[in-house]
């Protein structure tokens, strides 16, 4: 999804995966071949950097919120893992994921059918994987689900360059909540501005349904200096928060981890979203995204 922060090796960069609710106009989409990284392409949908994948090498993570999920789910037990995702785009995760662990059952929910076929043609997935791309928005797909079926559900799911307030409710997280194993995880990129108050009350929702959470971010977005990505994982089991602070202290940019304490200190009295009262996130600098 859109993404307000470094690339690894270019500040300019923005990036993520994309929409699981369907525009209400056809984007202009493009696959631009990185030309100092062999192997490497970004999809571009209306001057919007949006996904980053390396065909030869899908280990390789170029946006910052990408690290982060990669990060959190190194705190997970070795081995396959059964994991749906929430929006589709280059197929950055689901393709590191079957790099990193092999064998691992992946459903995608992406309802933009010619971006699927766009990205299946120009890049293709490996051979033996086992990732199934169904034609479905977020809601609708998630609910299709059969309980307790995934290990992991990951949401990085945008429209118009803002997070669908459908699928931040509290509603929606105990759907979500209802197809994860016991000892499930769920993830989420989510952008806000300086307060992030609009994450308080994402958070409010998240505590509600699985009581365990944690938030990484950049230290300037943490602090409050300018709007950006933020990556949220909660689970209904203990989080292994010591070992993700280690894993993020290897990132190649300054970033943070606030744990569930101090996330209840900071916004504890916020309410969920719900189904009858939700909003989309932040609308963000779009200036700041094009591609220069």
């Amino acid at each position: 999804m859109p993404a307000q922060g470094r690339s690894r090796r270019r500040d300019s960069a923005r990036g993520g995966d994309s929409d699981p609710v369907a525009p209400p106009s056809r984007p202009r989409i493009e696959l631009i071949a990185d030309t100092d990284h062999p192997g490497g392409a970004m999809l571009v949908m209306d001057d919007v950097r949006q996904s980053y994948v390396d065909i030869d090498d899908p280990t390789y993570l170029d946006f910052e919120y990408i690290q982060y999920f990669a990060s959190v789910l190194a705190t997970l037990p070795d081995g396959p893992l059964a994991v749906t995702h929430i929006g589709g785009g280059a197929l950055t995760m689901a393709r590191y994921l079957q790099a990193c662990r092999p064998g691992s059952p992946q459903i995608v929910l992406e309802p933009d059918t010619e971006l699927t076929e766009l990205v299946r043609r120009r890049l293709p997935l490996p051979r033996d994987h086992r990732i199934r791309i169904r034609p479905q928005d977020g809601r609708a797909g998630v609910s299709a689900l059969a309980d307790a079926s995934a290990d992991v559900v990951v949401l990085d799911a945008y429209a118009d360059g803002r997070v669908p307030a459908a699928l931040t409710t509290l509603e929606f997280f105990t759907d979500v909540s209802r197809v994860l194993k016991a000892d499930g995880l769920f993830l989420a990129n989510l952008v806000d501005e300086p307060g992030l108050r609009y994450l308080g009350r994402v958070l409010a929702g998240l505590r509600a349904v699985f009581g365990e959470l944690a938030l990484v971010s950049s230290n300037d977005v943490l602090k409050g200096r300018r709007f950006g990505n933020v990556v949220l994982a909660a689970s209904s089991t203990p989080l292994d928060v010591d070992e993700l602070r280690r894993q993020i202290a290897r990132q190649p940019f300054p970033a943070g981890v606030r744990d569930d304490a101090q996330l209840a200190v900071r916004h504890g009295a916020a309410r969920p979203w719900t189904d009858a009262d939700s909003s989309v996130s932040p609308e963000p600098a779009r200036d700041g995204w094009r591609i220069r």
